[in-house]
């Protein structure tokens, strides 16, 4: 297991979702075709947690899971990369699971959930003890996955939120917006804006945004553009908020690149980004590309050295099977400092 600091509320986060088991279709087969699956652990914040653990931060990871074997062994794997996992809750019969298809760059990646019933999805409030759960942390981390599964799991949400803010916490948000989730009967948009009015950093992306706050913005404009006119519709929504990032995939010179952009109290900072000539795994970039922003604002980074970490962490994901970014603090650093050199360490 990774050996983490010694105990430093500046550098502690903890967040809040469900962790679930991913199939993956073997050899870039099409689920009507496939003969078999490779199984990662996966879940939005606890994407984010590995990330954090593994860049040398204490990430504390609150979820509900069943008491069997197939949680456990992803509860050991997040402790493996260096994740607190304590204070998770046990109880409920099922682990979240969810099925991808890879794709490509002629057809999309696919994705088939399996989370109705799960033990996440059955938490109800006044089983998680916030108080005693925020104990020495400094940021509490969460996104639209968490409060989109199920009604209680949202009601859950905003008690962690409140306890927070009570907390004198940092709120953290990824918008997250998925659109096969939502199932209980409840838009989106009935839900989220109470819930992320909290935040003084979050991770948004433009059609989430349009869900969530019916913001619209400039399609004829270039992206950088579009982030400015979303920050300035959004904040008055969003009063508490300090730090906004997104991360985009855009052609430039006829190749893909991926990118960033960052409003920091009032300035707007972007990334030149990389181009993406080889991409393994693009699911759990965002969250890495998070991961990667909460580590740059907590360890004082400048705005425009943010922005370039983030970015940096969302592009070496994507050259990783799974949902995890197994990577170091170094190889980010390398990556930042020369860019993809494609040469054989050794």
């Amino acid at each position: 297991m990774m050996q983490k600091p010694d105990g430093n509320k500046g550098l502690r986060v903890t967040a809040f979702g469900e962790l679930l088991l991913r199939l993956h279709s073997n050899g870039g087969k099409r689920f009507q075709q496939t003969d078999g699956y490779t199984a990662y652990y996966a879940g939005a914040e606890a994407n984010v947690c590995v990330l954090l653990a593994r860049l040398g931060m204490q990430a504390d990871y609150i979820s509900r899971l069943p008491d069997n074997d197939l949680a456990r062994a992803g509860v050991q794997q997040l402790r493996s990369h260096g994740v607190n996992t304590d204070k998770i809750l046990y109880g409920g019969d099922k682990l979240g699971l969810y099925f991808t298809e890879p794709g490509n760059n002629i057809r999309p990646t696919r994705v088939i959930y399996d989370r109705t019933g799960t033990a996440y999805a059955g938490l109800q409030k006044g089983q998680l003890h916030w108080k005693e759960i925020f104990t020495d942390s400094r940021c509490f981390h969460w996104s639209g996955v968490a409060a989109a599964v199920s009604e209680s799991a949202a009601e859950v949400c905003d008690e962690a939120l409140e306890a927070a803010l009570q907390a004198g916490m940092m709120i953290s948000s990824d918008f997250n917006y998925r659109s096969k989730l939502w199932q209980y009967g409840k838009h989106p948009s009935h839900i989220m804006p109470a819930l992320l009015q909290h935040s003084e950093v979050s991770v948004a992306d433009l059609d989430a945004v349009k869900i969530y706050f019916d913001i619209d913005t400039d399609r004829a404009l270039p992206l950088e553009q579009r982030f400015e006119q979303c920050f300035a519709a959004l904040y008055p929504k969003m009063p508490r908020l300090k730090t906004l990032g997104m991360s985009f995939r855009q052609v430039k010179d006829q190749q893909l690149w991926y990118t960033g952009a960052l409003s920091h109290e009032g300035q707007f900072y972007y990334a030149k980004g990389f181009p993406l000539t080889d991409v393994t795994d693009q699911i759990g970039t965002g969250d890495a590309f998070t991961a990667g922003m909460l580590y740059g604002l907590m360890n004082n980074y400048r705005p425009q050295q943010i922005i370039d970490f983030a970015t940096a962490c969302g592009t070496i994901k994507q050259s990783i099977p799974g949902d995890w970014a197994i990577v170091s603090l170094e190889e980010i650093q390398e990556l930042m400092k020369n860019g993809l050199t494609g040469k054989i360490i050794r």
